[in-house]
């Protein structure tokens, strides 16, 4: 399916991380749709990421941001939008399940709200003059963390909790302006970092088991291409009447009827 998106610039955040990561996924098929990706992150390996789609005659750019700094956040987007003179869409994908708990002072509290919910504020203040222009719009990538809780993380969750508040409130706030606004929510997804906790866990492999076991859908995780693809579609024109709205791709982890799991 051509979804449309050729030559359509999409700033997108967190999209730096390790090879198979949610937003290095996302990256790769907005390049593959022809997209021009603008690419916001703190990390070095977005350089190398934009330097391979480039050697392949994609067009791509990569603002290396600390989107805890509201400084670098507006010379990034105004870097993006003097080469372009135009944003199509924004995808936030920043989150870092911090662990910043109820034990935790107020300073790592307020840096994990910075990180996982004030930056995609500020990304769309500043990226929202283009957006007007080109009547495109925002994809949020939220968390299950944010409608049940995980424990131990309350930086996070508040900060998720609060991203789809903003989903909900700039779809009533852009509606004028043509602009949709929506959220992907994410449970159980197989990525580097996902890989990497259950690591750390004495009991790694039985945890693992336990958690593919409760997801209603075939028993497994969600890949990070089925969240990209999910994303693509939704910032496309095949989605052009759909706003405000929470879309889960967790193989009906979060919503559907506890009664289909058998054990």
């Amino acid at each position: 399916m051509d979804l449309g998106l050729k030559g359509k610039v999409v700033l997108i955040t967190g999209a730096a991380g390790l090879k198979g990561s949610i937003g290095e996924t996302i990256l790769q098929h907005l390049a593959t749709e022809g997209a021009i990706p603008a690419v916001i992150d703190r990390n070095d390996r977005g350089f190398g990421y934009v330097e391979e789609l480039q050697a392949k005659g994609i067009d791509a750019i990569f603002c290396k941001t600390d989107v805890t700094d509201p400084v670098q956040i507006e010379a990034s987007v105004k870097k993006i939008t003097d080469k372009y003179g135009r944003i199509d869409a924004v995808i936030n994908n920043v989150g870092v399940n911090d662990g910043v708990g109820l034990d935790a002072s107020y300073e790592d509290f307020m840096w994990s709200l910075k990180l996982n919910m004030v930056s995609y504020f500020l990304v769309v203040k500043h990226a929202l003059p283009f957006l007007k222009k080109s009547k495109g719009n925002i994809l949020n990538i939220g968390s299950k963390v944010g409608l049940t809780g995980q424990g131990g993380t309350s930086g996070y969750a508040a900060s998720k909790g609060g991203v789809l508040g903003l989903t909900r409130e700039w779809a009533v706030d852009l509606i004028s302006f043509g602009i949709r606004s929506n959220a992907i929510i994410i449970a159980e997804s197989w990525t580097p970092a996902y890989d990497a906790w259950i690591k750390t866990l004495e009991n790694g492999a039985e945890k693992l088991e336990a958690i593919v076991k409760k997801i209603p859908l075939e028993n497994r995780m969600t890949t990070p291409a089925e969240i990209a693809d999910q994303c693509l579609f939704t910032i496309s024109e095949k989605s052009s009447h759909t706003t405000g709205q929470f879309i889960a791709v967790d193989g009906g982890y979060v919503n559907l009827d506890r009664s289909l799991l058998t054990e």
